[in-house]
């Protein structure tokens, strides 16, 4: 049977979809503070109530959301986020939908990432503005969770048999597809066993539901060919890491809002000044972006991944290129953050990234020139003289701005600001703490 993409609108909407499909269970899909992906199911008989009165849960055993005496949280399912999941048998299908978070007083919770979005797209719809995003996430394919032991040995664009993930990529595509998700293209990536999907652009909110979709697919078609995939920004010493390149633009009014045809570059002076606002607050945000202590590994010079503050029109060793514009495609102007990885909560990176942005706009922030060089190639003296600052180079670093930073304090909120830090902090401290290999090799010979 072909599974059905729906549009579902509202209640009554889902409610006929379960029925007419013989739908067996509902998932009902929310995220922690670090974006893993919490599930409960319900039976079809559950389904009406849960739209009146949400389904309870105890929140005190999520990371982040609540106190032991204060755990009550209710989880209210969202109609529009309504499809029956790919990877599951189609006799008796299972469905999912994304969950606002609330008080048991109907309020929304503070601790939701999703709440934490909407809100960051509240304010910039106040403006008059819309979001659309786009992020590449790649990932690696292992023997296992346990091994990472690569699948192939191909390199970048390469063809079969040098890459031997192109029906993992195919079947993942499809099952995408079965979901409404549309993909643009998909390829082998740089290192061994590294492979990269890129999504069709989507309003923000949409976008962050795909992702968290799209990252189940990924795994579950892995888990079906018999080999595991992750997300893990390195896991491979000497290899490229995993990114999540996010494409970015602000409509208003129907149109581009980065466009301006007479400007330098066809870049308006409202999408100069949210350049400059990421640029700005960049170091506040990457704990954000890049949350975990892996990530760091991969923001090393020297392997794509771009650790330098400054903006070009094609130069990838800066952390925002603006891809180049196409007569006809003023739609399509854009510009894309570099330095995220798919490890980060796609809810709050958004957030995140809007937030600096609209910040720009909101002061005026003036935009330095580009950076057409290779930054990788330049001495600390020359990047000194340009003004070309760097990224923080460990977790803890990077939580260190986040915790001074006003403007993400702002976005995030009191709770989820806090919150977030206290969970970050202490990933760092069990990471220092921790004696590695590395350590019992290089020094225990020796001393």
């Amino acid at each position: 049977m072909e599974t059905p993409v729906f549009n579902c609108k509202n209640a009554d909407d889902v409610m006929r979809a379960v029925k007419d499909y013989n739908v067996s269970f509902i998932q009902y899909w929310f995220i922690d503070i670090v974006g893993t992906l919490k599930s409960f199911q319900i039976t079809p008989n559950e389904l009406e109530a849960s739209f009146e009165e949400g389904m309870g849960f105890d929140g005190s055993s999520i990371l982040g959301f609540a106190r032991i005496e204060e755990s009550d949280m209710v989880a209210f399912p969202d109609p529009t986020t309504f499809q029956l999941v790919s990877w599951r048998p189609t006799e008796r299908p299972v469905a999912r939908m994304f969950c606002d978070v609330k008080n048991p007083d109907g309020t929304p919770f503070a601790g939701d990432p999703r709440f934490i979005l909407k809100s960051a797209l509240e304010k910039a719809a106040s403006k008059g503005y819309t979001m659309y995003v786009g992020p590449e996430l790649e990932f690696f394919t292992f023997a296992s969770p346990n091994d990472p032991k690569v699948l192939d040995f191909g390199g970048y664009f390469d063809a079969p048999p040098l890459d031997l993930g192109n029906d993992i990529r195919r079947d993942i595509i499809f099952s995408l597809n079965r979901m409404g998700i549309q993909v643009e293209y998909s390829h082998h990536e740089v290192a061994p066993s590294q492979h990269e999907i890129d999504l069709r652009y989507q309003e923000a909110l949409k976008m962050a539901d795909t992702a968290m979709t799209y990252k189940v697919v990924v795994k579950e078609t892995a888990r079906k060919h018999g080999c595991y995939a992750t997300f893990m920004p390195k896991p491979l010493f000497g290899e490229n890491g995993s990114g999540m390149h996010v494409h970015q633009s602000l409509f208003k009014n129907g149109k581009n809002a980065f466009f301006d045809p007479n400007a330098q570059y066809n870049l308006s002076d409202e999408c100069k000044a949210y350049i400059a606002g990421l640029l700005k607050h960049a170091k506040e945000f990457v704990a954000i972006t890049n949350p975990i202590v892996n990530s760091y590994k991969r923001l090393v010079p020297g392997y794509e991944a771009p650790v330098y503050i400054a903006w070009a029109n094609r130069n990838r060793s800066s952390l925002i290129r603006v891809p180049m514009y196409k007569p006809g495609k003023e739609a399509a102007t854009r510009i894309e953050l570099r330095c995220p990885d798919p490890t980060a909560n796609p809810y709050l990176a958004t957030a995140a990234m809007l937030g600096a942005g609209l910040k720009g706009i909101e002061e005026g922030y003036e935009l330095t020139s580009p950076t057409e060089d290779n930054i990788f190639s330049m001495t600390e003296r020359e990047m000194e003289g340009r003004g070309i600052d760097s990224l923080p180079g460990s977790l803890y670093e990077a939580l260190t701005h986040l915790r001074d930073s006003e403007v993400m304090k702002e976005v995030l909120g009191e709770h989820m600001h806090n919150a977030y830090l206290e969970a970050k902090f202490a990933e760092w401290d069990e990471f220092r703490t921790h004696v590695s290999e590395w350590e019992l090799c290089r020094y225990l010979p020796t001393t």
